[in-house]
Parts: structure tokens; C-alpha cells; sequence
């Protein structure tokens, strides 16, 4: 009732509702990343109060990562069977609780099953995938530019909210950090109930961008897909040199981001004497320029080679951490790292959603895009236990940052031998 209201109104106004439907996802998966974040400026708060090492809070907050990754294949699944709006208001629900229920937290389990496993489901729902399908789904034309504003938003999410966390945290407490993300949860939660639908045709609409009269009911499935289906395409896909290679170099991308910078950036200044706040700003910047490279990244895999992209992207990323334990940790001094690194962010995801594309054809492309970016949150994982387990251990962050870095110019070269499909578009 209340979308087929919004959409003739905005009809009235030459506006489509497919953009009504990409804004909701924009903050759902924002605000999702945002909460996926939080933890990371959260890890000296938790062991000054509760005495939990570093290695201890970081394995919990790599259940997260690798939760976050290994949903990706079936969420698509979940996406078909329950439909976009059930599956978007449990995640945000699922988020805002795992959220607020861990004020009153006492015990180091507790922190497992909130933010571990409630945050890592709530989040893994709403990832890239859902983002792909609303895409798919709501949008004939200008889906490129759609595909790179929703992948944006997920790193930009996670970045641009730590500054105000870090400012809760430092005048408030660490507990009211988590408030403002969980209202937003709640308030989107509620937008996705009174306007998310499924497809244009269930208010009678056409795609956007399409000049085929809306059809007169939506399209029924041509089969109910099994719930092990992500698994059986994964076995066909055992002895496929590109798939590996993409679940490899992915695997490295978080390694390199979300489970190392993301988690433990704040942490790492201040082991050299930047307080949170500006380390958090710094963070904040690194996500206003992944938005702007990670579109600028989706121009250039509609006209580049995208091995080359990949190994300049993968070679530029690991030559910025190799330099940065040598750095010197002023605010000025971490911006330039910032914007260099930042547009670096996930500029991966365009080249590599294109060579998924190019080499295993739209039918399958998405949910082996789920496998390889399921690579990607087990890298992240790894990266947010092991630099933890190393800051217990050894003090320093140190080792954490020349193994990524040396990793990304590792998975620079593996770009190199991903074999041209007769898709892929050279330079």
C-alpha cells in the first residue's frame, strides 16, 4: 500500500521507484558495514574494562568476518525463497539487537555470540549480494553505476561512522557508541517494511531503463533452489584455475583490508601516540575516497584490461603497507596514507565482478561472486585474529603489516595469469 502510494507519486514526478529501492539498500548496506566496523575502535575500550587481550577480542571479531563472507552464497538463496523485505527487516533487527544487548555484556562468550555470530549472520544478509540482486532486479540500464554506489557503501560505512564512535567513546563511554547505530538499524528496518518489495511487478512496474510494458504479474522462478545449491556450484568449480585465482587474490583484499586496517587501524596509532578521535578521521577520509575510487574503478572495468586493473591495484596497495610501519604516525602525515590507500579501498570488486561475469556468464555469475567474496571475509578473518594474536605476542603490529603488504604484490602477480576470456575487453 505504502510503495504503490510513494510510487505514483513519484511517477507523477518522472522519478522511477528503482531509485527508492537503491537508496534503502544504500543504507542498509551502510548502515551494516557501519556496525560491522564498530568493534574496531572498540578494542582498547573492551580490554581496559573486561581484560580481554587483544588475540581474545580480535577471535570473536573474526567470527564476524568470516560469518560476514560465508552467507554471501546464500543469501541469494534466502533473497528467493522469503523475499527482500523478510530477509532485510530480520538482518537489521538480527544487527540492531547483537548491538544493544551488548551494554549489559559481563562475560567473554557473551561477546562471541553478539558480535561474533549475530553481527556476522546479520551483516552476511545484507552484503554485496543484496546489493547485486536489487540491481539485477529493479534496474535495465545504468546498472553499472548503481552496482558501484552500493559497493561503495560498504567500505564508506564501515570508515565514515568511526570518528562519531570514537568521540562517544572517549566522552561517554564505549557503550554509547553503539546507540546511534542501533536506532538507524531500527528506523531503516522499518523504511524496508513499508517499501521494499520484490520486483517492479508486484506495484506494476517495469524495470528502470526498460521499454517492454511492465508485465502483468511477477515472473515465476523456474525452479525452487535448493539450499544446497551454493555448494553444489562450488564443487563444479574444484578444478577451475580463474575461480581460484579470484578466491585467492579476494582472500589477500581482506587480508590487506577490513580484517587488518579496518580492525585494528585505531589500535595501531595508538600504539605510536595518536588518540583514537584523529585516528578515526583518518579512517573516515580512507572512506570518502573509496567511494570515489570505487566508482572511479567500475569506469575503468567497462574499458581496461581488468588483470592489469587488478595488479596495479593489488601492487600499489601492498607497496602503501610496507611503507606504513616505517611512516611517521602524525595526523598530517597518515592523511597522504589515507587518500592513497583509501582509493584502494575495494576498487577490486568492479574488475573482479567483471571477470566473474566475462568467465562464467551472468546465470552463475552471482552466486560464485558470493564464493569468491566469501574468500575475501576469510582473508579478513584471518587478518583480524593473526594481527591481533601479533600485537599479544610481540607487541607491535609490525609483522602484521609486511606480511599483507608482501601478500598484495603476491596476488598483483596472480592477476597477471587469470587467462582472457573472449568477453574481457583489453586496454
Amino acid at each position: 500500500m505504502f510503495a504503490q502510494s510513494l510510487s505514483a507519486w513519484l511517477h507523477r514526478r518522472g522519478i522511477h521507484f528503482a531509485w527508492v529501492m537503491a537508496a534503502i539498500t544504500f543504507l542498509t548496506m551502510l548502515t551494516s558495514s557501519a556496525a560491522l566496523g564498530l568493534p574496531g575502535v572498540l578494542l582498547q575500550p573492551l580490554s581496559n574494562e573486561f581484560g580481554w587481550n587483544t588475540e581474545q577480542i580480535s577471535s570473536a571479531l573474526a567470527l564476524r568476518f568470516a560469518l560476514y563472507g560465508l552467507m554471501g552464497p546464500f543469501a541469494a538463496i534466502f533473497m528467493e525463497r522469503y523475499g527482500l523485505r523478510k530477509v532485510m527487516c530480520v538482518a537489521l533487527t538480527l544487527l540492531a539487537l547483537g548491538l544493544i544487548l551488548a551494554v549489559e555484556m559481563t562475560q567473554f562468550w557473551q561477546l562471541v555470540v553478539l558480535w561474533g555470530l549475530m553481527l556476522g549472520l546479520a551483516s552476511g544478509l545484507t552484503a554485496l549480494v543484496l546489493g547485486a540482486v536489487i540491481t539485477n532486479r529493479w534496474f535495465e540500464t545504468r546498472r553499472g553505476i548503481v552496482v558501484g554506489m552500493l559497493t561503495a557503501s560498504t567500505a564508506t560505512g564501515q570508515l565514515l561512522f568511526l570518528p562519531v564512535a570514537a568521540w562517544l567513546v572517549e566522552n561517554h563511554g564505549w557503550r554509547a557508541s553503539v546507540i546511534p547505530v542501533f536506532g538507524i538499524a531500527l528506523a531503516i528496518a522499518v523504511l524496508a517494511f513499508l517499501f521494499v518489495r520484490n520486483r517492479p511487478e508486484d506495484i506494476g512496474l517495469a524495470a528502470y531503463g526498460s521499454t517492454a510494458p511492465p508485465p502483468a504479474a511477477a515472473p515465476a522462478a523456474e525452479r525452487r533452489l535448493s539450499i544446497l545449491e551454493p555448494l553444489k556450484i562450488l564443487w563444479s568449480l574444484r578444478g577451475d584455475q580463474t575461480f581460484w585465482v579470484l578466491f585467492g587474490t579476494f582472500f589477500i583484499c581482506g587480508l590487506s583490508t577490513n580484517g587488518l586496517i579496518q580492525t585494528h587501524f585505531i589500535s595501531l596509532c595508538g600504539d605510536f601516540g595518536l588518540s583514537p578521535i584523529p585516528a578515526a578521521s583518518v579512517l573516515a577520509m580512507m572512506g570518502a575516497f573509496d567511494f570515489v575510487g570505487t566508482i572511479l574503478s567500475g569506469w575503468l572495468s567497462d574499458r581496461y584490461d581488468n588483470r592489469k586493473l587488478l595488479f596495479w591495484y593489488y601492487g600499489l596497495r601492498g607497496l602503501s603497507l610496507l611503507w606504513l610501519p616505517s611512516s611517521e604516525f602524525t595526523f598530517y602525515g597518515l592523511s597522504f596514507f589515507a587518500m592513497f590507500y583509501g582509493l584502494d579501498w575495494v576498487a577490486t570488486v568492479p574488475p573482479t565482478v567483471r571477470i566473474a561475469s566475462d568467465t562464467f556468464g551472468k546465470v552463475r555469475a552471482g552466486m560464485i561472486f558470493g564464493w569468491i567474496f566469501a574468500g575475501h571475509q576469510i582473508g579478513a578473518a584471518t587478518a583480524a585474529y593473526g594481527a591481533g594474536l601479533t600485537r599479544t605476542l610481540l607487541l607491535t603490529y609490525s609483522p602484521a603489516l609486511y606480511v599483507a603488504g608482501t601478500a598484495c604484490l603476491v596476488a598483483a602477480a596472480m592477476a597477471l595469469s587469470i587467462r582472457r576470456s573472449p568477453k574481457t575487453q583489453a586496454p
